[in-house]
């Protein structure tokens, strides 16, 4: 679920996106971390993919709510 923000400013927009930041970095960094001390080239792929994905999705919503999207 997507949580709604006013977004009236640069500084609002600016804040938003540091905010979800560390929320992905939060959610899939340590995986990443974590992948990369084991050395297993796939599940580092895997990893990575998931952390691209979260950066995508991120983009996606900030372009719909800018859209006015779903």
């Amino acid at each position: 679920m997507m949580d709604t923000r006013i977004i009236d400013s640069r500084d609002d927009f600016a804040q938003w996106a540091i905010d979800r930041a560390n929320a992905i970095l939060t959610d899939h960094g340590s995986d990443l971390a974590t992948a990369a001390r084991g050395g297993n080239e796939a599940q580092i792929g895997e990893t990575a993919q998931a952390l691209g994905q979260a950066i995508v999705d991120a983009l996606l919503e900030a372009f719909d709510g800018l859209m006015g999207g779903d």
